[in-house]
């Protein structure tokens, strides 16, 4: 329900109106969206994006009511506004557009629009014959309290209006003059907002720029890019993969660790303990006599190389996401000049990190309930700062479920007042409760379950909750194919087919999407049956390739994400949806752009092993068409054109094809 400010000026002193103001206000808000948790976290929008406010509005008695949606930047102090429109069922919808990346407030505005609510009564009073001369008194009375509020055009129209209305001998004639549109619309403007109620406490909105809700992620181990098995990758390795990946349609490369790795139960190849001096180790145990958060593993090279990457990748329109993992090696720095920050067992070690039946052991998890946490805080905030001063705007975060959420809102909302423009995306894969926790806290995007979701059911079931609850005002998914810790058990068995098909899934489900190395060569071996893990992953070890081997999906890679690019509807995320399809094994379903000119047809064969075949349908609307009405569709995988209906035969083959990413182009 609104709370706060409700103005009714009344014949009553000024001593008491506040009291009685609150008391007497006819006027009730509620069920605003977007809203988290009653607006003790703040919604997300992207600058420069519509935002939707719609609210319940309603009062006593059958008077009408006006409505605005307000808003301005956080550090200003004047409001702009925008009418709501009523809907069905006192239900109000309204938009705005904010243009910066920054935080915002908003709110919603209503009051009673006295001039309407006297029309409205004053029309069916003059069709039912009564008598109205004592209600045509009140109309002029109202428009002469307007009038003196009124200038310019506005000022003309209403005079004019009252002298008329004066003059006219019969009710009708006086309906006509008071029933004119655009003194209606000048009433409105400079009427008394009566009753005026703002909702209150004010609501909060993060503005985010446009690569947080779209974009193509690539994760590559900088190690791994020599072309040499023997040799240890560095940055000037990476750099010459660089435009591979751009042609590719990547917009950010995520760079696991690139910090030095510690010693101390230094883990070999297949997670193997104790590799040795001469085993590269695992990038998450970081920290060693080179330094800690802020340093360069040496095998990789330096600082410098690492701003000349930065660079070159930025010259190529690739942005680069750096992991930030709060956790030590044994050998971190931080372990002798901070002792406090770890948890100590009686004996005086300290316990290393473990996920059952998962152990960590070259790993010593970070102790948030440390006396020091002000200057444990403090520290990892400087990590953050330090990378964000060479040129990092992206920030992958390692299982920030395993740390206090309180310590994420404070750590991002710190970090964007200053750098607004930094992204946070939480690598969580953990209780669902946990996982939205982390995302109302501010991460910017969140992985998700979807790498476990593949049959209709399930991504149906899915993704309806991501695009219809609330979860839509809050949570941006990204759609990762595969990780170094999740080779999914449709990849595995699947072949090929299963990785073309998993990737048209997550490039056209959602804005922002990204695969791990490898993907692109199909890589699908286990370390053991019924495991995610790879076998040899480079997660422990080097992985020299050759990008362009015989059965890699390239081209397949690039053409997908050159149709993201330049299909509006496939930037959006909350328009998803899906359509009907009469065969379990292929998912259909429609994207559309905010203006309704970019309509997107998308039928998924789920099932990797054969082709499937059924009837789509497509309800007249959402093409665009009337009932009846064909058009035609151009395939922009193949650039075959078809001409379609409301009902459609679909025939998939996945060794061919695993989808049709149909644009509907005109109605015949």
């Amino acid at each position: 329900m609104a709370r706060g400010v409700c103005r009714n000026r009344a014949g009553i002193k000024a001593s008491r109106r506040k009291k009685l103001e609150a008391m007497l206000s006819h006027i009730v808000i509620e069920g605003i969206t977007p809203m988290v948790d009653c607006g003790r976290y703040p919604a997300k929008a992207i600058a420069g994006e519509p935002c939707v406010v719609e609210a319940d509005i309603f009062r006593d008695g059958h008077q009408l009511l006006r409505a605005a949606v307000k808003w301005r930047r956080k550090d200003e102090e004047s409001f702009s506004e925008a009418p709501m429109a009523q809907l069905e069922n006192d239900r109000w919808r309204g938009r705005f557009v904010p243009q910066d990346n920054a935080r915002y407030v908003f709110t919603v505005e209503a009051w009673t629009d006295l001039y309407a609510s006297w029309l409205a009564d004053f029309t069916k009073k003059v069709q039912a014959g009564r008598d109205v001369a004592s209600d045509l008194l009140e109309g002029i009375e109202l428009l002469e309290a307007i009038r003196r509020r009124a200038a310019g055009d506005d000022l003309k129209l209403i005079a004019a209006s009252l002298t008329a209305l004066r003059r006219a001998p019969q009710p009708g004639t006086a309906l006509q003059i008071a029933a004119q549109t655009a003194l209606a619309d000048a009433a409105a403007r400079c009427g008394e907002r009566f009753g005026v109620c703002t909702y209150q406490p004010l609501l909060h909105l993060t503005v985010d720029r446009p690569r947080a809700a779209f974009g193509s992620w690539y994760e590559l181990f900088v190690r791994s890019q020599t072309p040499d098995p023997d040799r240890h990758g560095t940055f000037r390795d990476a750099e010459r993969r660089l435009s591979d990946i751009r042609d590719m349609g990547f917009d950010v490369v995520y760079l696991p660790p690139i910090h030095p790795i510690g010693h101390t139960n230094r883990k070999g190849p297949n997670n193997s303990l104790n590799g040795g001096r001469q085993a590269v180790g695992s990038p998450w145990a970081i920290g060693s006599e080179s330094g800690g958060h802020t340093a360069i593993e040496p095998a990789l090279g330096t600082l410098e190389d690492f701003d000349r990457f930065v660079v070159q990748a930025a010259r190529l329109g690739l942005e680069v996401a750096l992991d930030f993992a709060v956790q030590c090696s044994p050998d971190h720095p931080w372990v002798k000049e901070h002792p406090q920050w770890f948890k100590h067992r009686p004996d005086g070690t300290i316990k290393y990190a473990e996920n059952p039946p998962k152990e960590y052991q070259d790993i010593y998890p970070i102790d948030f309930d440390t006396a020091d946490q002000s200057g444990l805080m403090r520290a990892l905030l400087e990590v953050v700062l330090f990378w964000i001063g060479r040129g990092v705007r992206i920030f992958r975060v390692d299982n920030p479920h395993t740390k206090p959420v309180a310590f994420w809102e404070w750590l991002i909302g710190e970090v964007q007042s200053a750098h607004p423009e930094v992204i946070f995306l939480g690598e969580a894969f953990t209780r669902p409760k946990m996982m939205k926790a982390l995302a109302k806290s501010g991460f910017s995007q969140s992985y998700t379950y979807f790498t476990w979701r593949n049959t209709k059911y399930e991504l149906t079931e899915y993704l309806t909750e991501l695009t219809t609850t609330g979860m839509r005002d809050y949570f941006r998914p990204n759609f990762f194919a595969n990780t170094p810790d999740i080779l999914s058990a449709i990849l595995q068995t699947g072949g090929r087919p299963a990785f073309r098909m998993r990737l048209v899934l997550a490039a056209t489900l959602s804005p922002s999407y990204g695969i791990y190395s490898g993907f692109e060569l199909c890589e699908n071996q286990a370390v053991a049956p019924g495991s995610e893990e790879y076998l040899n992953s480079e997660k422990y070890q080097i992985r020299a390739r050759n990008w362009n081997q015989p059965g890699n999906i390239k081209e397949f890679i690039a053409r997908v994400n050159a149709i993201r690019r330049g299909n509006r509807a496939l930037h959006d995320f909350r328009n998803l949806r899906f359509l009907p399809a009469d065969n379990d094994n292929i998912l259909f379903y429609a994207k559309t752009s905010a203006d309704g000119e970019n309509i997107l047809l998308i039928p998924v064969n789920l099932d990797p092993f054969s082709p499937q075949e059924c009837t789509v349908t497509v309800p007249p609307e959402v093409a665009g068409a009337a009932p009846g009405q064909r058009f035609r569709v151009t395939d922009l995988l193949t650039g075959a054109s078809y001409e379609w209906s409301q009902y459609n035969y679909v025939r998939l083959d996945p060794a061919v094809q695993p989808a049709h990413i149909l644009r509907v182009e005109e109605r015949l």
